[in-house]
């Protein structure tokens, strides 16, 4: 009789071992799926003031210890050029390049830019605050290791060199944005 329950109380406790193996599996594939201390940005506006506000989130983000990776698409890539080429260019491509800033010093404001009124005034204004501007910014945000992309698709829809890109931005596209937005706790489109 003692031996059945000396049995019976080894086959519970296999049992019990075989769960516990079993929940820590689980635990482990589930704290896999969780996302890594990242930020990821993709920046899709051109406009001084939303740009301003996504490089205030980036080096915010870094300062605290997180991973952030800045992608500049479309409007955005303004940001990221230091300046334009006219260049093997189509007529399209060239009118954009014309038509669009040469690098972020030339941005417009979303609101009241009057004909680039607008964007000296808001420029002043930080300054007057101590604010860090732009490119004080983007120099931050490299120093603390902000990743900055730029989207390779854009970059070849408007007809944007590589050498009209700043020196240290990386080109991606959107399965480099992806892979970083997916592993990341908060994405932000601006």
């Amino acid at each position: 009789m003692q031996a059945a329950v000396a049995v019976s109380e080894g086959t519970r406790i296999n049992l019990l071992e075989e769960k516990i193996a079993a929940l820590e599996s689980r635990l482990a594939e589930a704290e896999g799926r969780l996302p890594d201390d990242r930020v990821t940005l993709m920046i899709f506006s051109g406009d001084l003031d939303r740009v301003m506000s996504s490089f205030v989130i980036a080096t915010g983000a870094a300062a605290m210890g997180q991973q952030v990776t800045m992608f500049f698409t479309f409007w955005g890539l303004s940001v990221v050029k230091k300046s334009s080429e006219f260049r093997d260019k189509s007529f399209p491509q060239t009118m954009m390049a014309l038509l669009s800033p040469a690098s972020s010093k030339s941005l417009p404001v979303s609101k009241m830019n009057y004909f680039g009124i607008g964007a000296a005034m808001l420029r002043k204004m930080l300054a007057k605050q101590n604010v860090f501007s732009l490119e004080d910014m983007l120099a931050l945000a490299r120093e603390l290791g902000v990743r900055i992309i730029a989207c390779e698709m854009s970059r070849e829809v408007l007809g944007v060199h590589e050498s009209e890109i700043m020196d240290g931005v990386e080109c991606g596209g959107v399965a480099t944005f992806l892979a970083d937005s997916l592993r990341s706790r908060t994405s932000l489109f601006i």
